[in-house]
């Protein structure tokens, strides 16, 4: 049994561990916890099954216990395929991480994929693929490499296709790059991980450096923090001349980012700006919007279109 599995392999444990999930469906995570206790009795070193304790003991506003269950999740699997790091961030314990752990928003987007548009597009009010493209074709340029970083399921890629002669996507989940190859809109897709240096991404291992004239991230550095790595591959994938199209959620006032109760990082304005002048990027235009609802609430978000100087 590996230990971030969700099941734990004990018919007994998985029982009580479902009973448990309608209790706290049910409103009552009191409730759900108590059985959770149980399994986990039964069952130890079932990471998948702390990590579900410690969100039943939050939602129940027994914040220690939580901290305490998030830690037993994180030392069963280090991977940290659940996010508990930026959970015990949230609750105090321990400063924020600068990124997210790669296997924690590949899995959340490999178990995301197959409902990813219907729960974005139409109960979120999902609305930057469309945004973001009209800022790209304002420009009136006609791109012959256009490279779209967390493509997704492809949102983005039929808003831009017109205006590329060759289109590439990036995703880090490989379920969500499965659906975007159904709409047979790129050119070519594959895995990278904006979160390491450029030669370790995978942007490179098949095509050369500095070939985009467009490079587009729609709804990706949220789920980045800290966006020196994302801009360091930036500056080795843009050509001169390049344009650079992508969006950010709005952290407001100030001069960094900041994790959301969503898991999402937020960055302020003057952040950005901070980064594309280190990385020799002219910004264009700037858009505030909403880019979608979370609990029936607007995001505020905010676009850029840049470019690297010829």
């Amino acid at each position: 049994m590996q230990p971030h599995q969700l099941s734990s392999g004990d018919v007994i444990a998985d029982r009580r561990a479902d009973y448990a999930k309608m209790l706290e469906e049910g409103g009552e995570p009191e409730a759900a916890a108590e059985l959770m206790e149980q399994a986990l009795e039964l069952v130890p070193a079932w990471a998948a099954g702390w990590f579900r304790l410690a969100t039943y003991l939050e939602k129940a506003g027994r914040g220690e216990a939580a901290i305490e269950a998030y830690r037993r999740t994180l030392a069963l699997d280090p991977d940290d395929i659940f996010g508990a790091a930026l959970k015990l961030a949230l609750l105090g314990d321990g400063a924020t991480p600068d990124q997210p752990p790669s296997r924690y928003v590949e899995r959340l987007f490999d178990d995301y994929a197959d409902r990813f548009e219907t729960s974005l597009v139409e109960k979120l009010d999902y609305s930057v693929p469309q945004k973001l493209a009209s800022l790209v074709v304002s420009t009136g340029r006609h791109y012959a490499c256009a490279v779209d970083l967390g493509c997704g399921t492809g949102l983005l890629g039929p808003e831009i296709r017109a205006c590329a002669g060759r289109l590439e996507g990036f995703d880090l989940s490989q379920n969500m790059l499965v659906k975007a190859a159904e709409k047979g809109i790129y050119d070519h897709l594959a895995q990278a991980d904006l979160s390491l240096a450029p030669d370790l991404s995978g942007l490179f291992a098949d095509a050369g450096r500095r070939r985009a004239d467009l490079v587009t991230a729609a709804d990706v550095l949220m789920y980045l923090g800290n966006l020196e790595s994302v801009f360091a591959i930036i500056e080795e994938l843009a050509a001169s001349g390049a344009d650079i199209a992508f969006s950010v959620e709005d952290a407001g006032d100030g001069e960094g980012f900041h994790l959301a109760p969503s898991l999402r990082y937020a960055h302020s304005e003057a952040y950005v700006r901070q980064r594309l002048a280190r990385h020799g990027l002219e910004i264009l235009t700037i858009v505030r919007t909403v880019i979608r609802k979370d609990g029936g609430k607007p995001v505020a978000g905010i676009l850029f279109l840049t470019r690297k100087p010829a």
